[in-house]
């Protein structure tokens, strides 16, 4: 070996041999009987063949068809870009792929009931049905709530989770999706209360809440994992009160300066524990109501009471409790730039 010695004897140079040149690969493909150098070759994919176009010959078989997948079923000639099927939903496990409706008409022979009700026993069992049909739901409620797809999305993966391991037997179809697209929010940081649910799914809120709290239990779904720590850990906490005053405020159609300044004094007032308990929504719109005030912006409380969805005690309610401590609460530079006014503020929590 050459590491047996330390210095291996040098050895005499060899030949470089002179380099080899291949066959040439770039294959021409003529036919045998025209013997034409430029054929012209045919790929016919409808029979699979390829055919010379000068004399019919067919010079190869079971070719491949390596064109768009799409077939033309217009009546008008031209290319149809319409795909064959829609794209594959990873939920669904391939169950949406292949759907078959079978018509009613039969010309009487009676085939069409025995055909459906084969085509009903090959779908599928009733679990894959069910899981169609509240996925169309959620897509549904989604869509009339104005939600995003993302919502859509995890609603429909917490649905299936809580599904396959059988969290919610026994409970209603509509309270389940409800639970779920209520946790759908949460989890995509889009405020949205109890009672939007409720008022939206028709679901009550004593069998929402039980279903909420089964799958917030199953899956470990705490407040404090999807929420920062400021919000209040209940139920009807989906968000902390500031976060739901963008929707509150464009219903109102105020101005782009209160909900800063509104958002400003609600958390001021949680760090001083002023109206602590009080749900989200109320301190939400006793807020607004007092900015308003404060910024001669005037909104009656009815106004505001149908838009937060509460009644116009509570609303008045916080109010009062803001008013109490309304010189903590307001900042020195908003009276210096003439925005607030603390005389504007009336003593009385009726309506202006």
């Amino acid at each position: 070996m050459a590491y047996a010695q330390p210095f291996p004897l040098a050895q005499p140079l060899q030949k470089v041999a002179a380099p080899t040149f291949g066959p040439d690969l770039a294959v021409r493909l003529i036919c045998p009987e025209c013997r034409d150098p430029n054929p012209n070759i045919v790929e016919e994919f409808s029979s699979g063949d390829l055919v010379c176009g000068t004399c019919g010959l067919v010079l190869g078989d079971r070719i491949v068809d390596t064109r768009s997948e799409w077939r033309t079923f217009a009546n008008d000639e031209g290319d149809d870009p319409s795909r064959v099927g829609a794209a594959s939903d990873p939920l669904m496990d391939g169950m949406e792929q292949l759907d078959t409706n079978i018509s009613f008409k039969d010309g009487g022979s009676g085939l069409a009931k025995e055909l459906q009700r084969a085509n009903h026993r090959a779908k599928g069992a009733s679990a894959e049905r069910n899981l169609l049909e509240a996925f169309r739901q959620i897509s549904h409620w989604c869509e009339t709530f104005s939600l995003p797809k993302t919502i859509s999305d995890i609603a429909k993966q917490l649905y299936k989770r809580s599904d396959e391991e059988k969290l919610l037997r026994g409970k209603p179809l509509d309270a389940v999706i409800a639970a779920c697209i209520f946790i759908a929010c949460r989890q995509a940081h889009v405020p949205r209360t109890f009672r939007e649910i409720c008022n939206l799914t028709h679901v009550s809120k004593k069998t929402l809440g039980q279903c909420y709290k089964a799958l917030e239990q199953a899956f470990n779904l705490t407040p404090g994992a999807s929420q920062d720590t400021r919000h209040a850990h209940t139920p009807n906490a989906t968000t902390g009160a500031e976060d739901l005053l963008v929707r509150y405020c464009n219903h109102l159609d105020l101005p782009v300066n209160v909900q800063p300044i509104c958002a400003d004094i609600i958390i001021k007032a949680r760090e001083l524990g002023i109206a602590d308990g009080r749900s989200p929504v109320s301190i939400a719109g006793g807020a607004i109501y007092f900015t308003c005030c404060l910024l001669d912006k005037p909104k009656t409380v009815r106004q505001i009471s149908e838009v937060a969805g509460v009644s116009e005690g509570t609303i008045k309610l916080v109010y009062r409790l803001y008013y109490a401590e309304r010189v903590r609460l307001v900042k020195e530079e908003w009276i210096k730039d003439g925005k607030a006014r603390l005389d504007r503020l009336p003593v009385e929590s009726g309506s202006k």
